[in-house]
């Protein structure tokens, strides 16, 4: 077997976010292939899936452990998940088998606009939802709703993860906190978890469709595994509100290079340009709202004390 390093240290720099934040995996991986190491987008896809099967199953065992995950809200979107990416599989396959190397732009394109998703949902859940906070909950009660809601949710997320690889970790935490309202760390091991679940559907199906690269996983798989150990140890000490909004900048520069693989005009300023700009403006919200709870807890009339 070969060792590539550019290779190894992607998986490593992959693992360590996917262990901290639950997201990243699909997201940077797919396009990193891609574009530097010149995969096909299908091979690309189906290694993907396949290595973050194994990464992610390490990362959802150390989240059990720690009692950071939910088992109900797991197992009910897994329900719709697995034969959702099932048939993302089977229709991505079909679709590249019957119109070849032509369908391949289609598929860079697909991938693009899962990622512009993605760092969207990203931006978003880090910046302007901190008035979910008030409405986290430790577990979810499983009614015949939630139970319904979950497998429907499960199994378009997991389409999308079957044809692209892309959106296990950020549309599905989006979900646990829009939907369960799940707290942050319950949020990335229910996340984590269940994407190990999904991925290992969607990984067995590309690897018997003969799109995984067993070489080009086993060097993902030497960087990522000690990425996810170091990222899960590091889960309470690294704060989620500088590194979510980095990661959602990374994923739109992704977004914007896929683009650009797949032939679209993408100006050249923008893919470094835009990721930049948007990160200025995340940091300044940031700092804003920073400035005004400092401000609004000044003005707040402190308790008396009794005299002793």
């Amino acid at each position: 077997m070969t060792l590539d390093p550019l290779v190894i240290s992607f998986g490593l720099g992959v693992g360590v976010l996917v262990g901290l934040t639950g997201i990243g995996g699909g997201s940077l991986m797919t396009p990193l292939l891609i574009l530097f190491a010149g995969v096909q987008p299908v091979v690309a896809i189906g290694t993907d899936l396949a290595y973050g099967a194994i990464t992610k199953t390490l990362g959802g065992w150390r989240h059990f452990r720690k009692g950071t995950v939910d088992l109900g809200v797991s197992k009910w979107l897994a329900v719709g998940s697995v034969p959702g990416s099932l048939v993302g599989v089977a229709l991505v396959n079909e679709l590249h088998r019957k119109y070849g190397k032509g369908f391949d732009d289609v598929l860079l394109i697909s991938i693009a606009v899962a990622l512009a998703i993605v760092a969207g949902t990203v931006l978003t859940r880090a910046l302007f939802m901190p008035a979910l906070v008030a409405r986290e909950q430790h577990s979810v009660t499983l009614t015949r709703s939630v139970r319904v809601g979950a497998s429907g949710i499960g199994f378009v997320l997991g389409l999308l993860v079957g044809m692209t690889s892309v959106g296990s970790g950020a549309l599905i935490g989006l979900a646990l906190i829009l939907v369960f309202r799940l707290t942050p760390h319950r949020v990335v091991g229910t996340d984590v978890f269940h994407a190990a679940i999904l991925l290992w559907a969607a990984g067995l199906a590309h690897w018997f469709t003969g799109s995984v690269d067993l070489v080009l996983m086993a060097n993902i798989l030497i960087g990522s595994l000690p990425g996810v150990l170091i990222g899960t140890h590091l889960i309470t000490r690294v704060p989620a509100a500088g590194l979510r909004p980095a990661l959602g900048c990374v994923l739109l520069g992704s977004a914007l290079g896929v683009l650009s693989k797949a032939g679209v005009a993408v100006p050249t300023w923008a893919i470094p340009g835009v990721p930049a700009l948007t990160g200025l403006a995340a940091f300044l919200v940031h700092r804003t709202r920073v400035a005004a709870l400092a401000a609004r807890t000044a003005t707040e009339p402190r308790p008396e004390v009794a005299p002793a």
